[in-house]
């Protein structure tokens, strides 16, 4: 496990990267903490989340989990755009409820200079003890 570091940017200056960068999931996506070589972020489950049979889509959940893997990378090294998703993996552990948001908890495991790789776990926010979703992703950091 790297060392902890304190956070390159900040909650605001991510979440203004966000908004800036991304603002086709700025509206859903939340972040609700940044700390030393993590962060939380929330999704906003409504109708478009939802799949048949009353339960939250597994790309929504994805989504989730890629996005908050993604500013956890960026709180750590700086506003980078082209740090990119280079693996995925996501195992759905439980049906969500369906109007319920869901947090993710990204924490970065490794950190390197080109390559980071970084463990998601997904909560529904009513049951923060029950684990639905857990995520490794490792993202490419470019080389200037």
């Amino acid at each position: 496990m790297s060392t902890p570091i304190d956070p390159e940017m900040t909650h605001a200056a991510l979440n203004a990267f966000l908004r800036a960068e991304f603002p086709q999931v700025a509206e859903r996506l939340a972040l609700s903490d940044v700390r030393a070589m993590g962060v939380s972020l929330r999704l906003h489950v409504g109708p478009a989340q939802l799949r048949p049979g009353g339960t939250v889509s597994g790309p929504a959940m994805f989504e989730l989990a890629d996005v908050a893997a993604y500013l956890a990378v960026l709180s750590q090294i700086g506003p980078v755009a082209l740090a990119v998703t280079t693996s995925a993996s996501i195992d759905f552990m439980r049906k969500p409820a369906a109007e319920i948001d869901m947090i993710a908890t990204a924490d970065l495991l490794k950190l390197g200079k080109t390559l980071a790789v970084v463990d998601v776990k997904v909560f529904s926010e009513n049951d923060m003890n029950r684990l639905i979703a857990r995520a490794s992703l490792t993202y490419s950091i470019p080389v200037y």
